[in-house]
């Protein structure tokens, strides 16, 4: 993938359009290649999968910033939903024949006029669609004003492990590979919630990536989302509720990251206590004056009170917030995210916004983010562009006897250059442990592969407007150091991979830091 994926969604818009060329006679592969296309253009696809009850739509209401998704066991969990950026708020739901109908939406109430824990819900008691016959709701779709999903498309997905085979295969279908369906994947990226780490788990992430590996454990080609991120969910339960369980929920997700390493899949593991996240991404004034109260009142009282969610909302507890405000507060945050929040309130926070903007901290919501900004967001093109291949590759093998048999052996060729992903697994070793390097040395291998960044100048760790003879002199150096540095007798294998990747990920900048035209325009041919 030319080093570092640049050039990439160009090359595949180009072959796309030489298909097309090729295969436009028939209607049907015209508008798989037309779709293919299209993709390169829009907001990158990210799906949230995992089984039963592992929080995703807790998670995925948590990243948007709002409270958009049912987190009730209600129907909806048992269908796909794709949540997409809209003028205005807007829910439809889809048979598997294109029919379509609108969904009522309501809100449920909490104590005191607040929200209600459950937040949206979409009712699908009375649809009128636009046929004459009822149908069986196939897949919904929500339109919401936001920020967040006008970058990415996010795909909340029924739980892998349902008692109801049927629900469980339509997240089968739409993420793994190889069976009916179209030819475009429709994700581009993956991110896998984890409440434990069980066969169920492994055997999923292994079909996301079509099942191939090599001897290294690396996988050989891909034929489903390159992009592949694991998050223990609802990690405060982990410890019991306890105001340290976030610690003992990271030392389970690097456990999970080591025992996934042979699917060559999950890039990265991150602890996320999924209610608190999204209840601080919502929290409201009046949540932020009970939890001042409460941290008025002794310590060993409200400890006492805290044993349990049942015991904490009893109207018998002489505590100065009410019985139905105290049970609110309990399904919102959970018991370590009301001990957490008088915990920092005693400890001098003050302010809605600075609580919020602590819980979300502590709740690990910010370092997923961090971690979806570098191997999603930054590497959205590269993530966009193998999900076009892919197909392409299925829609020529599908379509042989033209030109276009050409192009097979070229996209194979791109879709074999994993190197995008060996920056990604490499990332994520660092993220959990260090090579035995110099502290610079490791610093500036982070960058290289993109740990901070994907443009030139930040991998290479030089301002924004260094010109290109600088950059091409420092791409040069670093090629030189990292392959010298894989070549030492002393590196284990594991570093000397490391170097390599470096290296190659500086040989890639060198690729694209070519020289200029010489001339802004092209030379004129004199008349004959």
């Amino acid at each position: 993938m030319s080093g570092v994926g640049y050039g990439l969604v160009p090359e595949t818009r180009g072959l796309v359009a030489a298909a097309r060329r090729a295969l436009g006679e028939r209607p049907r592969v015209r508008a798989q290649l037309d779709e293919c296309a299209r993709r390169l253009d829009e907001p990158l696809r990210v799906a949230l999968a995992g089984q039963l009850k592992a929080g995703k739509s807790t998670l995925l209401n948590a990243l948007v910033g709002q409270d958009i998704a049912p987190t009730d066991a209600t129907e909806c969990t048992r269908l796909v939903t794709w949540y997409r950026n809209g003028t205005a708020p807007r829910v439809t739901a889809y048979s598997a024949d294109g029919a379509r109908a609108d969904v009522v939406v309501r809100r449920g109430r909490g104590a005191e006029g607040l929200p209600g824990a459950h937040g949206l819900t979409f009712d699908l008691s009375a649809l009128r669609w636009n046929s004459p016959t009822p149908r069986e709701v196939d897949q919904l779709a929500v339109e919401w004003p936001s920020a967040e999903l006008a970058q990415t498309t996010i795909i909340d997905t029924p739980g892998i492990s349902s008692l109801s085979r049927e629900v469980s295969a339509r997240t089968s279908r739409l993420l793994t590979p190889g069976g009916p369906g179209p030819a475009l994947p429709p994700a581009d990226a993956v991110l896998y919630l984890l409440r434990r780490l069980d066969a169920a788990d492994v055997d999923f992430l292994e079909k996301i990536g079509g099942g191939q590996s090599g001897s290294t454990g690396a996988p050989q080609s891909f034929s489903g989302p390159l992009g592949v991120v694991g998050v223990v969910s609802r990690a405060d339960e982990i410890g019991a509720g306890r105001i340290d369980a976030l610690h003992s929920a990271r030392d389970v997700a690097t456990r999970f990251a080591t025992e996934l390493e042979r699917t060559g899949l999950c890039q990265s593991v991150i602890p996320v206590a999924g209610l608190l996240a999204f209840a601080a991404a919502t929290l409201r004034q009046r949540e932020y004056d009970a939890f001042e109260a409460l941290a008025a009142i002794p310590v060993d009282e409200l400890t006492t009170a805290l044993l349990s969610a049942d015991r904490f909302a009893h109207p018998d507890l002489p505590l100065p917030v009410s019985a139905e405000l105290r049970a609110h507060l309990a399904a919102r945050f959970g018991l370590f995210g009301i001990r957490l929040a008088v915990t920092l309130i005693r400890l001098g926070v003050r302010g809605s916004q600075a609580l919020a903007a602590e819980l979300s901290s502590r709740s690990g919501l910010d370092e997923l983010r961090t971690v979806l900004d570098v191997q999603f967001a930054q590497r959205a093109d590269e993530l966009k562009a193998h999900s076009a291949l892919t197909a392409l590759a299925r829609i020529l093998a599908a379509n042989p006897g033209s030109t276009a048999d050409a192009l097979l052996p070229r996209v194979r060729t791109l879709l074999a250059d994993v190197h995008g992903f060996a920056e990604l697994r490499l990332l994520a070793h660092l993220r959990a442990d260090e090579l035995p390097l110099p502290p610079d040395d490791l610093a500036e291998l982070n960058r290289l592969i993109g740990g901070t960044g994907v443009a030139p100048t930040l991998r290479l760790g030089l301002p924004a407007h260094t010109d290109l003879p600088t950059q091409r002199d420092a791409a040069l150096a670093a090629v030189h150091k990292w392959r010298s540095r894989a070549r030492h007798p002393l590196a284990d294998q594991f570093t000397a991979n490391a170097c390599l990747t470096a290296a190659r990920s500086a040989e890639g900048l060198l690729d694209i830091l070519h020289e200029p035209p010489t001339t802004p325009f092209p030379a004129l041919r004199p008349g004959r």
